[in-house]
């Protein structure tokens, strides 16, 4: 396996397949195909085996893939065999409801910070909300390794280069604006505005589909 051959969209779903996967598993199903795992999650049969192919041969031919044996492996492929340690910085309505998540595959939020007065010393969670400035020394004692950004957009670069500054290689940007990271530090944005914004233009678009069909 080439690292550099897989695309983006290949690893971004995995944690679909993952999530489908483990569903089957709970109910005590052993085996499935790429067929049903395609119309289950509306995907091609033949991109599902393609994507899987590209880290090793794990299903076998007219059987399928072996549920659990497969569950094991997409989480080593995705490193999740191993804690993953999540710091979030801005504890405002989208920060609290992330950090109410119950996350799973050994991704855990285990620290939350704010610059705030008043809402340093509160609970959410579980947690106590840290001022912005133990962000570095919480980092190394709790062996974070990814960060969260839910922090207004004019703030959001100030808080990835905190991250960078402190040793975090892996962001999640909620804000809706685009960062610079260096190179070696990835980051994800998340844009549901955008998303909500796009929807709209789909549900015109569909309802012009109608009246033509009329």
């Amino acid at each position: 396996m080439k690292a550099e051959k897989i695309s983006e969209a290949v690893v971004r779903r995995l944690p679909v397949y993952l999530r489908y996967l483990i569903e089957l598993n709970q109910t005590d199903v052993q085996t499935v195909s790429s067929q049903e795992l395609g119309k289950k999650l509306d995907l091609n049969p033949a991109q599902i085996r393609k994507d899987l192919a590209y880290f090793g041969d794990f299903g076998r031919k007219g059987v399928g893939y072996n549920v659990s044996y497969l569950i094991e492996k997409i989480r080593q492929i995705l490193q999740l065999d191993q804690p993953r340690n999540v710091a979030l910085v801005g504890t405002g309505n989208l920060g609290r409801a992330l950090c109410n998540y119950n996350m799973k595959e050994n991704v855990k939020i285990v620290a939350i910070f704010d610059s705030d007065p008043a809402k340093i010393g509160k609970a959410m969670n579980s947690l106590t909300i840290q001022p912005i400035e133990e962000l570095g020394e919480t980092v190394k004692e709790k062996d974070i390794s990814i960060g969260i950004i839910t922090v207004p957009a004019s703030e959001a670069q100030r808080v990835a280069d905190l991250f960078v500054a402190v040793g975090i290689r892996g962001i999640l940007n909620f804000a809706p604006t685009v960062l610079r990271t260096p190179e070696g530090v990835r980051i994800h944005h998340t844009d549901f505005t955008a998303d909500l914004l796009s929807l709209a233009y789909y549900m015109e678009s569909e309802h012009e589909g109608e009246n033509q069909a009329e």
